[in-house]
């Protein structure tokens, strides 16, 4: 005789024993669960933050490392005045090896209508000159000849007699063929006898004359 208890217990083993696997199953699901977490570690292995290394520069047998000199920016400069008729009048400050047209546009450009054929805009400018634009400089004030070359007479004129080549060249509206010609008129003529001579020179009008008569001597 069964009581009710048996009943059910029995129903539920029964239902229970349905589920069972077996041990083939148990072994299976075993495997699966195993390349799932290898499959997990490979992931978050390649997923790793990696630090990639910098590679040292190798020196060849004998190479030295020098630092490059550092030049002063003061000792780099070039500051010339540029006066006359300019939109900016007053002291530029340019880099080494500019020229009278760098110095030019550091001053605003020329003023509307100015001429600037006078004037030499390829010459390299120096340090310390004046640079006049449209209008005649001052007596002695647009000199460019270096101290101690004996180029230059009292008042820092240029002396036509004995200036070089390089000498003629910072002359406004002077550029080095014209003082090629300068320099021939000189020899041909056994030197300037007055300023007035360099009209004689090929190129040299009443214009540029006018521009040069004050800046030069013999």
């Amino acid at each position: 005789m069964r009581l009710p208890g048996d009943l059910g217990g029995g129903g539920a083993t029964s239902r229970l024993g349905a589920f069972d696997p077996g041990r083939r199953g148990v072994k299976a699901l075993a495997a699966v669960a195993a390349v799932v977490v290898l499959i997990a570690a490979l992931i978050a292995w390649r997923s790793r933050p990696r630090v990639e290394p910098v590679p040292t520069p190798s020196l060849e047998a004998g190479a030295t490392v020098t630092a490059a000199p550092v030049a002063s920016a003061s000792a780099a400069e070039v500051v010339v005045a540029v006066g006359g008729k300019v939109r900016k009048p007053g002291l530029v400050q340019l880099a080494p090896g500019a020229r009278v047209a760098d110095a030019l546009q550091a001053a605003g450009g020329a003023a509307p209508g100015v001429d600037v054929a006078p004037l030499n805009l390829a010459r390299k400018v120096v340090d310390g000159e004046l640079i006049m634009v449209g209008v005649t400089p001052p007596p002695g004030a647009a000199t460019t000849a270096p101290a101690g070359t004996g180029s230059a007479a009292a008042g820092g004129l240029v002396n036509l007699n004995s200036a070089t080549l390089a000498d003629l060249d910072t002359l406004p509206g002077v550029g080095p063929v014209l003082a090629q010609r300068i320099l021939d008129a000189r020899d041909a003529q056994g030197g300037f006898k007055a300023v007035t001579d360099l009209r004689k020179v090929d190129g040299i009008g009443d214009a540029r004359f006018e521009q040069l008569k004050d800046l030069v001597t013999v």
